[in-house]
C-alpha cells in the first residue's frame, strides 16, 4: 500500500523520543514490509490539517497516525470520511482506541505490527454527524474534564495528577440534570448525574474501552442522581471494571440513541473522545458498523471472529 505516517511530536511518549530516529525506523519497517511509505513529524497544531490534506489525495491508501487519543480520534474521522485505512501508533496517556485494536502500546513494537499487519473493518460512531471512536458523555465525565483543563500540566504524569485532582473535585460536587432518551424502542425521561454512549460496549476493564469494535452495538449508560458517596462507589466499580454491577447504572446496547436535554444550561458541556465541547439540546448518536478501515496485527480479525463464535457456548 501507499501510506503516509503522521507523528505528533507533542504527544505524550513522543515528547521524550528521538523523533528523527523514530521517523527513520518507521520508514524502514514499512518499506521492508513492501509498502510505499513516508513518515513526517508535525507539532500538535499542524498535524490535523496535514492529515486532512493527505486524505484528499487520490494516490494514497491510508495514513498511519501517532499521538494521543485526540490525534487518533481526528485521524479516524479523516480516514472514515475519505474511505482510507488508518494505522494507530499509541503515543498518548490512555491510548484507548489502540487498546481496543490490540496494537502494542510500545511505540517501536507498534511499527512492526502495523507494517506486517492486515486491513480490518471496525465500527465507528457519530453524534450529530461528528464521528467518535471511543465515547460521547455528559455530566460527571464532562465536569471532570472541565476541572482537569483548569489545571496546568506539561507531561503525562502531570496530566494524571490533574485528572486525579479533577476526579476528587467531581466526587464532592457531582452534577444532576434531566435527560430524555429514546433507544431500542424505549422512550424515557429521568434525572441523572451522567450519560455516556460508547462506540461498542465497554469491556470489563478499569479504563473503560471496548474489547470488541465489531459488535454493531453502542454502549448506552446512565447513572442515577448521585451524592458524593455514590460517586465514590461508582469510581471504585469503574476501577474494578464492574460498572455494570453498580445499582445506580442503567446499561443498554442499542444501535442508535437520541438524547434531549430539556433544561440545558447555556454553558453545558459534553466530552467526545476526550475533547470538551458545547452540549447541544438534542443529540442523535448512531453507530456505523464496519465502516472504518484499520490496520491490525496479521491474523487478528480471524482470531476475534473465532473468539466471538465461542462466547455463546461459554
Amino acid at each position: 500500500m501507499k501510506l503516509v505516517g503522521y507523528f505528533n511530536r507533542d504527544g505524550g511518549t513522543f515528547r521524550t523520543t528521538d523523533m528523527l530516529a523514530y521517523e527513520k525506523r518507521a520508514e524502514a519497517a514499512f518499506r521492508e514490509a513492501g509498502h510505499d511509505f513516508e513518515a513526517i513529524v508535525f507539532s500538535g497544531k499542524e498535524i490535523i490539517p496535514a492529515m486532512e490534506r493527505a486524505a484528499r489525495r487520490d494516490d494514497i491508501d491510508g495514513i498511519v497516525a501517532g499521538g494521543g487519543d485526540g490525534t487518533i480520534s481526528a485521524a479516524a474521522s479523516i480516514a472514515w470520511k475519505n474511505g482510507i485505512a488508518l494505522g494507530v501508533v499509541p503515543a498518548g496517556t490512555m491510548n484507548l482506541f489502540a487498546r481496543s485494536l490490540r496494537v502494542p502500546l510500545d511505540i517501536w513494537q507498534a511499527l512492526d505490527v502495523l507494517a506486517t499487519g492486515e486491513i480490518d473493518n471496525v465500527d465507528i460512531a457519530s453524534a450529530n454527524g461528528r464521528p467518535f471512536i471511543h465515547q460521547f458523555s455528559a455530566g460527571l465525565h464532562a465536569r471532570m474534564v472541565r476541572y482537569r483543563n483548569a489545571y496546568s500540566y506539561r507531561s503525562r504524569l502531570g496530566k494524571i495528577r490533574a485528572s486525579t485532582k479533577a476526579a476528587l473535585g467531581v466526587i464532592f460536587n457531582p452534577p444532576e440534570f434531566e435527560v430524555e432518551f429514546e433507544a431500542a424502542g424505549m422512550r424515557e425521561r429521568r434525572w441523572v448525574s451522567a450519560v455516556s454512549v460508547s462506540n461498542n460496549p465497554f469491556g470489563e476493564n478499569a479504563l473503560l474501552y471496548a474489547d470488541n469494535l465489531r459488535s454493531g452495538e453502542l454502549g448506552f449508560y446512565t447513572a442515577n442522581p448521585l451524592k458524593p458517596l455514590g460517586v465514590a462507589r461508582l469510581a471504585i466499580d469503574m476501577l474494578r471494571g464492574k460498572v455494570r454491577e453498580n445499582a445506580d447504572v442503567m446499561v443498554m446496547h442499542p444501535a442508535e440513541v437520541h438524547l434531549h436535554f430539556p433544561k440545558l444550561r447555556s454553558k453545558a458541556n459534553c466530552v467526545m473522545d476526550g475533547e470538551l465541547l458545547p452540549l447541544a439540546r438534542d443529540v442523535s448518536i448512531q453507530l456505523h458498523p464496519g465502516e472504518l478501515k484499520v490496520l491490525v496485527k496479521q491474523g487478528l480479525a480471524a482470531q476475534v471472529n473465532e473468539d466471538e463464535r465461542r462466547e455463546p457456548a461459554a
